[in-house]
């Protein structure tokens, strides 16, 4: 896992938001350059070499838990992966629209992410057997009351998942917060054992860093983890009312849910990220203004 913090619910269509003001145009300048262009050699990008290529080292003790957890994951759970894409156009439109008032209001940035957890949450509570856990030795699952929501962080240490508690009571912008807040103190080393127990779903943000999908891994003993992909810009066939079919640029993300056969079947998975993605593309989002 690469990450980054950064019944079905199926809202009324929502309205257009109103399209930021465009840049005015900056003016004309002639064609030739002040200075002379830079050369393909000048402009190509080099990367120093890391300070550890050549190096043998002893593992971390976090990145030997790590290793150990990943491990004893998959070799616990019947672990496979189903993958849907969303069309999060709508979202992509409120977010540029809003996200100047919102970092001056809640004083963090407006990032896919809060969207991409709000939709996970509220979805959990319709689909309670993605928020579950099993004893094997007792013979039980316990379908949680609460959504405590992991966010998986990439850290300089390794991979930590610190515990946003209560997830399912937070909106947009107490889970924008939180989510800045308990990354920010999880890369700074100052996030509290208890932020990093207790969990009942994960979220993972592969899409941070390029990624279109992964298949993470659970993090036990919960019995799903949710990656969200990369948000990209491609062409797509939608329904128009009037025209039919056409090709139209949308941004696109792909959703992938990670699961325990053992109690979860691809129905119930199919089912829940359904639920996800029809709430992300009716991006119903009150607290930011009309979608």
């Amino acid at each position: 896992m690469l990450a980054d913090a950064e019944g079905s619910i199926v809202p009324a269509p929502a309205p257009a938001v109103p399209a930021t003001p465009a840049t005015p145009p900056a003016p004309f300048k002639s064609a030739v350059p002040t200075a002379p262009a830079a050369s393909a050699a000048q402009r190509t990008t080099t990367h120093p070499a890391p300070m550890t290529r050549g190096r043998t080292e002893k593992l971390s003790r976090l990145r030997t838990a790590i290793a150990s957890r990943m491990v004893e994951s998959l070799q616990v759970s019947a672990q496979l992966t189903t993958v849907v894409e969303a069309d999060v156009t709508r979202i992509a439109t409120l977010r540029d629209w809003a996200k100047r008032d919102f970092a001056a209001s809640r004083g963090v940035r407006l990032s896919f992410l809060p969207f991409f957890a709000k939709a996970a949450v509220e979805a959990l509570k319709a689909h309670p057997s993605i928020n579950s856990s099993i004893d094997v030795d007792a013979g039980t699952v316990t379908y949680h009351d609460t959504e405590n929501l992991g966010i998986a962080v990439d850290t300089d240490r390794g991979l930590l998942v610190p515990v946003i508690r209560d997830a399912g009571d937070l909106g947009l912008g107490g889970l924008a917060r939180r989510i800045a807040d308990i990354a920010e103190r999880t890369r700074a080393n100052t996030v509290t054992p208890d932020e990093l127990t207790g969990g009942t779903f994960t979220l993972t943000n592969t899409g941070s860093h390029g990624a279109l999908f992964d298949t993470p891994i659970i993090n036990q003993p919960q019995v799903a983890i949710l990656g969200t992909g990369s948000v990209v810009k491609r062409p797509v066939v939608i329904q128009n009312p009037e025209l039919g079919e056409v090709i139209a640029v949308r941004s696109m993300v792909y959703l992938a849910l990670t699961y325990d056969h053992r109690i979860v079947d691809g129905a119930d998975a199919a089912r829940y990220l359904t639920s996800v993605r029809k709430r992300l593309e009716a991006a119903r989002f009150d607290e930011l203004g009309p979608a």
